[in-house]
């Protein structure tokens, strides 16, 4: 199944915004691929139940419904009107096809970051590795509400950088090579509201494996 999770994280995915008078296939929530308990102690197994099946299939409900409004409709207004449910859950539903595939198992890929392209590129953009993570760290815990952060691969300037998106909006601006999710249903029920917690944890379990894939993939 992990096959499936990779081709909804593509940026393909973003084609999820149906184009005008075409008829909107129907997204579906991908499996997990590993357990809910595996990220543990990291992220406990409630949060990964709570976050997958309720919240990521909210947005997967929420985006079929706004894509079958807008193909059903032919009024310009009420399209319009449909933008920002299709932004929210659509982005939703991008953000986190992209986040489970963003972590693996300690026992695993996850926090393992061997030499090769992604490690030189962070050491010659931060300085090192664990500057990387400080200052990704320090920008994702300073988005106020909701939000994502993340590490961009900017094609223009052909470097990695950090940015940050509020709510629920799709990274369009550089190719996510890792996201992390800062909303509070993604640490509230195990770090309560100390970001900074969360945000030294997720470290163990992050698959560089796959971001340095994304990077490859955003290089060829």
């Amino acid at each position: 199944m992990l096959s499936i999770v990779r081709t909804a994280v593509r940026p393909s995915l973003t084609r999820a915004f149906v184009r005008q008078g075409t008829v909107a296939s129907l997204h579906t929530l991908p499996d997990l691929p590993y357990a809910y308990n595996a990220l543990e102690p990291h992220i406990s197994e409630q949060i990964m139940k709570l976050h997958h099946l309720r919240h990521h299939q909210a947005y997967v409900n929420g985006l079929n419904a706004a894509e079958k409004s807008y193909t059903e409709t032919s009024s310009t207004r009420e399209k319009i009107a449909l933008q920002s449910a299709l932004k929210f859950n659509g982005g939703g539903h991008i953000n986190h096809s992209l986040f489970w595939t963003n972590m693996s198992p300690a026992d695993k890929d996850g926090g393992k970051l061997e030499d090769g392209p992604l490690k030189q590129a962070l050491e010659r953009e931060f300085g090192s590795v664990e500057e990387f993570k400080k200052k990704f760290n320090a920008t994702t815990a300073a988005v106020q509400g909701s939000g994502w952060g993340w590490l961009g691969y900017n094609a223009s300037t052909k470097k990695l950088e950090l940015v940050t998106t509020a709510n629920q909006d799709p990274l369009i601006t550089h190719v996510p090579i890792i996201g992390v999710d800062i909303w509070e249903h993604a640490f509230y029920l195990q770090y309560h509201n100390v970001k900074a917690d969360y945000l030294n944890a997720i470290w163990n379990v992050i698959n560089f494996k796959e971001a340095e894939r994304r990077l490859l993939d955003a290089t060829k």
